[in-house]
Order: C-alpha cells, then structure tokens, then sequence
C-alpha cells in the first residue's frame, strides 16, 4: 500500500482510557467497552497505511488544579482521582498502546484543540485530515471535532462504530450534528476499505 497517499491524515484516539472504558472505571462511558475491538483495528489500518496515530488523552493534576469546575468536587481528600496523571485509571485500556511514531497529546478540557497544541502539531505534520475514534460523542469527540471544523480542516471523519457514548441515542443525535457540519461518518469497515 502506498503509505505517501495517507501521509496529510492523522487519526485521534480520544480518551480510551480505563477510568472511562472498563467497568468499574470511575468515569464510565456506558458504550465505550463495545468499540475497543474497533478502535484496536483502527489504530492497525492507520499504521499500516502510514496515518499519523495521536492518542489524546485526559491527565490532570491529582489535587485537581487543572480539572473544569464541575468535576473538582471529585478531586476532594479522600476520594479516587479520575485520569489523574500517572494513576490506573489514566491508562491506556488492554489492547491500546502508544508505539513507535505515535504521538501523545495531553488534555484537561474535552477539545484536543483547547489549551494544547494540537493544531501547531498537525500545521507542522502537514495533516489536512483528521480521522477521529473514542469517546464520548457529546463531549470530547463533539468538542473536538466541531473546533476541527472552526479551523477549517478541509476532511473531518468520525468513526461511528468506533466512538460510543453513554446510550446509542445519545451518540446517534451527536452523528447526526457533525453530519449537518460536513463532518464524515463512515464506520470502520467504509473507513477501512476507502481510499480517502
């Protein structure tokens, strides 16, 4: 496969971390289990065709300096610290991991655009188009992809099957927002068999 044809792409994995994806994590998102398979196989058609992989990820600070006041309350002594910077939770799920020329972006707000510097990043890889997987569709994925097209990237994709939230209502309103912004939806296996 010529991996120069995919060299202006980049796919985002937004927050497939524990605390967000298995069961007893502290910030669940009731659909983000089922996609792990499709966010695994993403991450391998990526890297195959050569796709800049970013895993985007939530790290904050364990006192909760960092972290939007609504959430500081879970912050208190006392009480589990969700994403704080090198805990459990903040890990990567089983079957995702960071290799080779991956790349990680930190973020503390649910955009990858806000207060990090995600799009210096991609102005400098030359990406032009964005491929985006995780969860969850109302918050980190909208945010992110509705500041991918303030920005004007002229491709935005968001794989339906691998990105979740916490009902399939919930993430088939949000499709139907980003769809209305021309944003992309294919699912993994029209994302998978496509030449764009």
């Amino acid at each position: 496969m010529d991996n120069n044809k995919w060299k202006n792409t980049a796919l985002l994995v937004i927050d497939m971390q524990k605390d967000f994806i298995v069961k007893d994590g502290s910030m669940r998102v009731d659909g983000g289990l089922a996609i792990v398979p499709n966010v695994i196989q993403a991450v391998e058609v990526a890297r195959r065709r050569g796709i800049f992989v970013i895993w985007v990820v939530r790290e904050h600070d364990p006192m909760g300096r960092d972290v939007e006041l609504f959430r500081r309350h879970l912050y208190s002594e006392g009480k589990a610290k969700p994403t704080s910077k090198d805990s459990v939770g903040s890990e990567l799920v089983d079957g995702l991991e960071i290799k080779g020329t991956d790349y990680k972006l930190v973020k503390t707000r649910f955009s990858a655009f806000f207060g990090t510097h995600l799009h210096s990043l991609l102005q400098g890889a030359g990406i032009r188009t964005l491929v985006v997987t995780g969860v969850q569709t109302p918050n980190c994925i909208r945010q992110t992809v509705f500041d991918a097209v303030a920005l004007d990237y002229p491709s935005v994709s968001v794989i339906v099957d691998a990105t979740a939230a916490a009902t399939p209502e919930i993430h088939a309103a949000n499709i139907f927002d980003m769809k209305n912004v021309g944003v992309a939806t294919p699912t993994l296996q029209e994302w998978s068999k496509s030449d764009d």
